[in-house]
C-alpha cells in the first residue's frame, strides 16, 4: 500500500537540489567536485543588509507579524517597485512569503482550477511546472532554443492559447538562459494578450539585479496588462541573500489577498528578522550590489570563451542572471568505449562521475538538449571545471 498521496507522487525532485545533493555525497567521499550546479551567489550578504538584522535582534523584532509582511517592509517594497519598475501598489497588494517559489506557488493555488492550462516559455526554471502540477493545473510548454536567444515570440506564444489557458510565467533574465527580454519584446506579447483578458501572467523577476544590458523592463508597467500581472521579486540573488528566505509579489488586489488567506494557513509570515534585513536592502540604491553584476559578467565573459574552445558546443550569450546553458546535443550518441551519451542526463552523470564537475541537465527546463552551467564560482574553479569537462569530452567519439 503506497503511503504518500497521490498529490506527491505527481512532483519530481527538483533537479538543482537533486545534484547538489550527490555532489555532497562525492565529497563525503573525498572527492574534489566542483559543483557548478546550484543557482546561488558565491557572496556574502552585504554588511549594511546584515547589521540592519542585528539591530532588529536587538530591537526585539522577535515574534509574529501580519501574514503578508510588516507594513514597513511592504512599504519599502512599494517604494522599490515605483522606483525601479515604473509599477505603483499599495501595501495591500504586497504579500511577502518565505522566498520566491512560495510566492509563486501561492498564486498557482490562489488562481489555477483543475485542468486550467499554464503557458512555459522553455527553458523555464524547474520548480514551475512542479508547482503547476502540485495546484492540479497542466503546464504547456512553449519551445525556444539557442539559436533564437531562448526567446519565443508572441505567434509561438497564440498558437498554445487555448479557451483553458488561465496563466503564462516567465523570469526575466530567465533561468537557466540568462536571456533578457527587451521592452520591445515584451511590449509585443503584451499587444498579443491583449485579444485574451482572462489570462493572467506571473512575471519572475528574482535576478533583475543581475542584468547586464542595464536596462530593465517589467511587464506589469504596460498599461492594459496592470490588473493582469503578477510581478514577483525578492532578494535571494541581487543582495546574496538566498539564506534569508524573503521573496514578494506585487499583484491585484484580489490576488494578493487570496495568497495572504493561503499563506496564513500554511507559513503564516516568514522570519521578522529577514524581514527588517530586506527592508533595508529593498530601500538602498541598487548601486550597492552592482559589484556584483560586475563580478558575474566577468565570469561570464571567461566561460563563454572557454566553452568556445569546445568542439560541439553551442551557446548564446546570456545578458543576465548568472548561467549559461549551452546546447550539447553533438555529444549525444557518442561514447568513450564504457558510457554512451543518450541524453543531457547521462552527459551530466557521466561529467559528474568521472572528472567530478556538477551540471544540471536541461530536460526539467524544457530543453533536453542543455545543460546549465552555473558561473557563480571563483575564475580559479570556473577555469578548472571547464578544463575538466573539455578533456572529458574529448573523449567520446
Amino acid at each position: 500500500m503506497t503511503k504518500v498521496s497521490d498529490r506527491l507522487n505527481k512532483l519530481s525532485e527538483s533537479a538543482t537540489l537533486a545534484m547538489a545533493r550527490m555532489s555532497r555525497e562525492l565529497r563525503a567521499e573525498g572527492k574534489d567536485v566542483i559543483a557548478l550546479s546550484l543557482g546561488e551567489p558565491d557572496f556574502d550578504t552585504p554588511d549594511f543588509i546584515k547589521q540592519s538584522a542585528k539591530n532588529a535582534i536587538d530591537n526585539n523584532f522577535s515574534h509574529y507579524t501580519p501574514v503578508p509582511g510588516l507594513l514597513d517592509l511592504r512599504q519599502a517594497i512599494c517604494n522599490k517597485f515605483n522606483r525601479d519598475n515604473k509599477l505603483d501598489f499599495n501595501p495591500d497588494q504586497i504579500v511577502v512569503s518565505t522566498g520566491a517559489k512560495q510566492s509563486i506557488a501561492n498564486v498557482c493555488l490562489s488562481i489555477l482550477n483543475p485542468g486550467d492550462e499554464v503557458l512555459l516559455p522553455a527553458p523555464f526554471w524547474v520548480s514551475y511546472a512542479d508547482i503547476i502540477n502540485l495546484a492540479e493545473g497542466i503546464p504547456i510548454q512553449i519551445s525556444s532554443s539557442v539559436e533564437n536567444d531562448f526567446k519565443v515570440t508572441p505567434s509561438q506564444i497564440e498558437e498554445k492559447i487555448t479557451d483553458k489557458t488561465k496563466l503564462l510565467i516567465f523570469s526575466s533574465p530567465c533561468n537557466p538562459s540568462g536571456s533578457v527580454y527587451t521592452k520591445e519584446e515584451l511590449t509585443d506579447i503584451a499587444m498579443m494578450l491583449e485579444k485574451y483578458p482572462n489570462i493572467y501572467i506571473i512575471s519572475d523577476e528574482i535576478y533583475e539585479h543581475i542584468n547586464f544590458t542595464n536596462t530593465h523592463f517589467s511587464i506589469g508597467c504596460i498599461p492594459h496588462l496592470k490588473d493582469r500581472v503578477i510581478t514577483v521579486n525578492g532578494v535571494s540573488k541581487g543582495f546574496a541573500m538566498t539564506g534569508w528566505r524573503v521573496g514578494f509579489i506585487g499583484a491585484p488586489l484580489w490576488v494578493a489577498k487570496a495568497c495572504g488567506k493561503i499563506q496564513g494557513q500554511v507559513t503564516s509570515a516568514t522570519c521578522a528578522i529577514s524581514q527588517k534585513a530586506t527592508e533595508t536592502a529593498v530601500g538602498a540604491d541598487p548601486s550597492n550590489v552592482t559589484f556584483m553584476r560586475d563580478t558575474f559578467l566577468k565570469r561570464r565573459n571567461l566561460v563563454l570563451k572557454k566553452l568556445k574552445e569546445i568542439e560541439g558546443i553551442k551557446c548564446n550569450v546570456p545578458q543576465g542572471a548568472f548561467y549559461l546553458f549551452p546546447d550539447v546535443s553533438y555529444f549525444f550518441g557518442k561514447t568513450d568505449g564504457t558510457t554512451i551519451i543518450n541524453s543531457s542526463d547521462d552527459l551530466c552523470m557521466y561529467l559528474l562521475n568521472t572528472c567530478y564537475v556538477a551540471l544540471v541537465a536541461g530536460t526539467p527546463f524544457g530543453n533536453p538538449e542543455c545543460v546549465r552551467i552555473s558561473y557563480a564560482a571563483s575564475e580559479e574553479n570556473l577555469s578548472e571545471a571547464i578544463s575538466r569537462i573539455k578533456n572529458q569530452l574529448s573523449k567520446l567519439k
